[in-house]
């Protein structure tokens, strides 16, 4: 499934910001970087708005929109986006996107543990899924996700070798935009060792959490067990409504 244009257009906007392009700091009006975009100017204010979700640029009242100098000199690898919380939209290195490894995608019957975090009645069906995810050919991530099977119920196996969060969208026409998330570390084990060459002595991070879609429903109960030297997390809370 290909990215969303709003999507794309942060990408691009990013690595504009990362390559110095702007050089006073200041991005042009919404209306002008539609035009330049050839998009709606909806698509470009939802770019806009993930990129100030993220931190890497802020608005300004009354004098428009800046790249975020702190951004610019303690740069993450992932990165919480607002809109969308999908490892495809928060995580970039050198602007490539990770490539996903499908390992396995079958239906089983929720456990205990799940219902409730998914707020499931006994015997309700989930999707249970492992991946793998790359750079430069590199496995820095196991990703192992639990998702509704009633919440996505034409998915295939052949579905979630594409953005999970993406596809809910289309499914459900709301949007992956909360979550509960706990970031820590611990010892890794002997699979993350074989899949994500760690030796016996090294850490291992550790993202799990639940996932909502926008009307509040939890969407998706997932781990990420990601190479040390990937743990670069930053996430911007803003209190102001913005």
């Amino acid at each position: 499934m290909s990215e969303a244009v709003y999507v794309r257009i942060m990408i691009d906007l990013q690595r504009r910001i990362d390559a110095g392009e702007f050089k006073n700091l200041k991005l042009p009006d919404e209306r002008s970087l539609a035009i330049e975009y050839e998009v709606s100017r909806s698509s470009i204010k939802r770019a806009v708005t993930g990129l100030v979700n993220q931190g890497i640029i802020f608005k300004k009242r009354g004098s428009g929109t800046f790249v975020n100098p702190l951004y610019l000199k303690n740069k993450s690898l992932f990165r919480s986006v607002g809109a969308n919380l999908g490892v495809s939209d928060s995580f970039r290195h050198h602007g490539e996107t990770p490539a996903i490894h499908l390992l396995s995608a079958e239906k089983q019957v929720a456990d205990e543990e799940t219902r409730q975090a998914l707020f499931l009645e006994p015997g309700e069906l989930v999707w249970v899924v492992q991946r793998l995810r790359s750079i430069d050919k590199k496995y820095f991530m196991i990703e192992n996700a639990l998702i509704p099977v009633k919440l996505i119920s034409q998915a295939t196996e052949n579905d979630f070798k594409y953005s999970m969060f993406h596809y809910a969208e289309t499914a459900t026409n709301k949007m992956v935009s909360k979550s509960l998330m706990t970031v820590t570390v611990e010892p890794s084990k002997s699979q993350d060792q074989q899949m994500l060459d760690l030796a016996p002595n090294e850490p291992v991070g550790i993202m799990s959490g639940i996932y909502f879609l926008d009307d509040g429903t939890p969407y998706e109960y997932g781990t990420m067990r990601v190479h040390y030297k990937y743990m670069h997390y930053t996430s911007f809370v803003s209190l102001d409504g913005e």
